[in-house]
């Protein structure tokens, strides 16, 4: 399901693992549901065009995994709002990296879901400004339910999380989406190659039937094969 949210153009340039967004023109955004399990409990996706959010709803509370670009607000709590849910329901906020177009709102996101506990990886904290102290996360941490798991390369704090429960792996940019499979971080805006390509074996271990990109369409079923395979290639 599609629903049309905004008239907004995004059109970034990364450079040196910074991220510059301008708005361009006036086009239409869209927030697409994708949900895993039908009903309301499940993964959703948010897609701003180039870059996605996810929420995961489970017995009427959520937890966002990043929140897109500056003035992304507006368009999360339609997703929120199109599974039943608004910012009351939050309890958490997951950053994956420090990149703007994943947590260029994440302040306002955090001001509308007031009671929501942010998180993210102690390397990248410095970058992210919020009205509230921001948790610092990693191995061997839980939230929702939810693994944290280091990935650094594409940014030194990069996380990305693991659903065991559904065996659904939220990457981040650890890795993309490209013509329906799975291919590493982008190098242009990655900051450790090696370590980028060490973090992709680590997530191969996880064995995930499902993966979600902040760039690229997902892989639904069948995911820890291809992030095996991409493993496999960059030894």
């Amino acid at each position: 399901m599609v629903r049309r949210l905004g008239r907004r153009l995004f059109v970034k340039e990364l450079v040196q693992g910074t991220v510059a967004v301008a708005v361009l023109g006036l086009t239409a955004a869209s927030c697409a549901r994708e949900n895993d399990a039908g009903g309301e409990d499940g993964w959703h996706r948010v897609s701003f065009g180039f870059v996605s959010a996810y929420i995961l709803a489970r017995n009427g509370r959520t937890v966002i995994v990043d929140t897109g670009v500056a003035g992304s607000e507006d368009d999360i709590e339609a997703g929120l709002a199109s599974i039943g849910q608004g910012w009351d329901s939050t309890d958490h906020l997951i950053l994956t990296h420090l990149h703007a177009d994943h947590i260029g709102s994440a302040e306002a996101v955090m001001r509308r879901a007031s009671s929501a506990s942010a998180h993210a990886g102690a390397a990248d904290l410095d970058a992210i400004r919020s009205p509230r102290p921001v948790n610092a996360v990693g191995d061997g941490d839980e939230v929702f339910g939810l693994q944290i798991i280091e990935t650094p390369g594409h940014t030194p704090g990069h996380i990305s999380v693991f659903d065991p429960d559904r065996s659904v792996l939220v990457a981040g940019d650890a890795m993309n989406g490209a013509d329906g499979g799975v291919i590493g971080a982008n190098p242009r805006f990655t900051a450790d190659m090696d370590l980028a390509n060490a973090s992709i074996q680590k997530l191969a271990g996880l064995g995930a039937d499902t993966v979600y990109f902040g760039h690229g369409e997902p892989v639904i079923s069948g995911a820890g094969r291809l992030i095996s395979e991409l493993a496999a290639d960059l030894r």
